[in-house]
């Protein structure tokens, strides 16, 4: 528990302990001087902290709060001798500034949570083979580090040899322990199971998945909701009013002839009872809740604003490659025309080696088990919508890419390599096309399967009243319209052939009809997803781009969560407005008993403080609605990790149970 917490509590038992005193002096006929040491523990306890924060906040930030209101308060009751009164006010107000910050609390600790999952120290490898412990933040891309069973992943990395099932639920919120052997990816915090690992460090630490969930969440955290600013920026100024009135109301009182000290108490009734204190908590309670439990869920927020907005989102447009399918493409043929596959293969793999594209990954994994090496190549340049140029010392540039890029470079579509491509495409499946120059040298065929549950996530978004859902996608009519019955579109919701560029307009035009949230993760969505209300990234399996790009990032690949994120923001959305109309309510019925029914001051802060509690109860309500799914297959996970921008513990349990994350043509076009 962090110090000022420890302080909080103790000072709030103080002042406990002064009133109960004074109290009970006064209840058994004790001397005044004992009733009145009691009320003085209480005022000194509990009136330091109120004191403390209206003195700094009118000094350094000019700026009036609630604490100056209570502060006065208190010294008006004393003033009027009473001390008990005033005890009571500050006795309650510290209890609920106790309970509100440990409440609040709740919604922040999920990251320290994360943060303590971080191993310190790792086994890394020597050339020798002999291990050696070794500070995880020494670690380099290219170290081997050795994970034992039990034990937690220090590193973001690739499985070089061994076999396990990893848990990721403090990840991702996959319950699944996912199946890794050699080239798959793992990531840090997660745990190993039965086997032994041996795995390539592929980023530093400070750049690893759990790093970036820590910056999102914190960065997501500092960041303030519209409906926050607004709560913030009123009670400010309320507060103003308040002081104002109050002080009008004591002259008037005194003016129709109330003696002093009644008219002094009932301008602190007042005071207290008019105390925005509810309306400027009632916001940030619901947003924090709601930010932690969708981060336990797999989703990341990018603060307040992308949450509320993604409430009110009603249409949907996706990506295709990596978003509805599942973005591990394969190779199903490939075709050398005046070379060999094995050289084709090497120049496809070698161009491809400069590209972070479905498809280029599909390439250099097909080589690789092949055992083709990649050609070395230089100069290499992606060229969004259309493939990726380069060069290799031979004469001519060197291209990969679709009809586009082929046109672009003046081959001929037309003659015989180009009536081959077309025939290899008359699959329906997606083609990439490999040329120097004018000249074809090859064409690769490449599948790409849909994601098993993007169908039902569609369906369930449907059936929670988004209005309109399209599929924006590079690659060619025909393999989009031989996808979209998989996805249950309807064929004019399929726009095909989409350059960047266009992805964009379409986004535009949806807009006219509402908020639009577009959901993708190639480097070429960057555009969309910073044009749309809010930009959806698919768990990082996006590139960095796209990731910078995006308000929201699905660390799962399991689209259903997309649907679970949208509900609840819509309901982060109701619960705000609930809090604010029973903040405001209770305000003006409060103040309508001071004014008008003599209103003690005892009954005015238990209203006050009460109703203080009640808006930080309904929104932590939230902390405990996180994104669920059902059990997915054994050993199935549709994970893929956010890019980048102590020692293994052999316990596979968080300290939240599940984690921060349970506690991102002619041709497959790079859409």
């Amino acid at each position: 528990m962090p110090a000022s917490m420890r302080l909080k509590i103790l000072l709030t038992a103080l002042t406990g302990i002064g009133l109960v005193y004074g109290v009970a002096a006064q209840v058994l006929g004790l001397s005044p001087a004992a009733a009145l040491a009691g009320f003085a523990l209480a005022y000194a306890a509990g009136g330091w902290p109120p004191v403390r924060g209206a003195i700094v906040h009118l000094v350094r930030e000019r700026r009036i709060d609630i604490d100056l209101l209570m502060a006065l308060a208190a010294l008006a009751a004393a003033a009027v001798g009473e001390f008990r009164d005033g005890a009571i006010l500050l006795f309650l107000f510290s209890l609920a500034e106790t309970l509100e910050s440990y409440a609040m609390g709740r919604a922040r600790r999920e990251i320290e949570a994360l943060m303590a999952l971080r191993p310190e120290t790792a086994h890394r490898l020597a050339a020798d083979g002999s291990v050696e412990d070794v500070p995880v933040a020494t670690l380099a891309p290219g170290d081997m580090v050795m994970v034992r069973p039990g034990e937690r992943i220090p590193v973001d990395g690739l499985v070089a040899t061994g076999r396990s099932r990893i848990d990721e639920s403090t990840v991702t919120g996959e319950s699944a322990p996912a199946l890794k052997s050699v080239g798959a990816s793992v990531f840090e915090a997660t745990v190993n199971g039965q086997g032994v690992l041996q795995v390539e460090v592929q980023r530093p630490s400070s750049e690893s998945t759990v790093a970036r969930m820590i910056a999102l969440v914190t960065q997501a955290q500092a960041q303030k909701a519209p409906s926050e600013r607004f709560s913030a920026w009123f009670g400010q100024r309320y507060t103003i009013a308040v002081l104002a009135g109050s002080t009008l109301a004591l002259a008037v009182l005194v003016a129709i002839g109330r003696e002093w000290d009644d008219a002094l108490y009932r301008a602190a009734t007042l005071l207290v009872a008019a105390s925005p204190c509810a309306i400027v908590i009632s916001v940030p309670a619901a947003i924090l809740s709601a930010l932690s439990a969708s981060a336990r869920g797999g989703v990341l927020f990018k603060g307040g604003a992308a949450l509320e907005t993604f409430g009110a989102v009603r249409q949907f447009a996706f990506d295709k490659t990596g978003t509805l399918t599942s973005g591990r493409a394969e190779v199903l043929d490939i075709r050398a025309f005046g070379r060999t596959e094995e050289e084709a293969l090497a120049l496809f793999s070698g161009i491809e080696a400069h590209s972070e594209h479905h498809v280029a990954d599909a390439l250099r994994r097909f080589a690789r088990e092949r055992g083709v090496a990649p050609m070395a190549v230089e100069d290499a340049q992606n060229v969004p919508g259309e493939g990726i140029t380069a060069r290799n010392g031979e004469a001519g540039p060197l291209w990969a890419g679709a009809e586009r890029m082929a046109e672009r470079m003046g081959a001929d579509l037309d003659g015989p390599e180009g009536r081959a491509v077309a025939a290899l495409a008359a699959s329906g499946d997606s083609v990439v096309i490999l040329g120097r120059g004018e000249t074809i040298l090859a064409a690769a065929l490449i599948a790409d399967a849909p994601r098993p549950t993007a169908r039902a996530a569609l369906a369930a978004l449907r059936a929670a009243g988004i209005e309109r859902i399209t599929m924006l996608t590079g690659d060619r009519p025909e393999v989009a319209a031989r996808l979209a019955p998989a996805f249950g579109l309807d064929p004019a919701d399929v726009h095909a052939s989409q350059l960047p560029e266009d992805k964009v307009v379409r986004i535009r035009v949806m807009q006219k009809a509402g908020p639009v949230a577009f959901v993708g993760d190639g480097v070429n969505d960057a555009g969309a997803l910073a044009t749309a209300d809010v930009g959806v990234a698919m768990g990082a399996a996006g590139s960095e781009v796209a990731l910078q790009a995006a308000d929201v990032a699905l660390l799962s690949g399991d689209l259903r969560r997309l649907e679970k994120a949208h509900a609840l923001a819509k309901r982060t959305n109701r619960i705000i407005r609930q809090n604010l109309a029973f903040a405001v309510g209770a305000m003006i019925v409060l103040v309508i008993l001071t004014l008008f029914f003599d209103l003690s001051l005892p009954l005015a802060v238990i209203g006050h403080e009460g109703g203080t509690l009640v808006v930080v109860a309904n929104g932590l309500r939230l902390l405990f609605d996180p994104i669920r799914l059902p059990e997915p297959e054994a050993g199935r996970s549709d994970y893929a990790p956010v890019p980048s921008s102590g020692s293994a513990s052999s316990s596979g349990e968080t300290p939240s149970g599940k984690g921060i994350s349970n506690t991102l043509s002619v041709i497959e076009t790079r859409q």
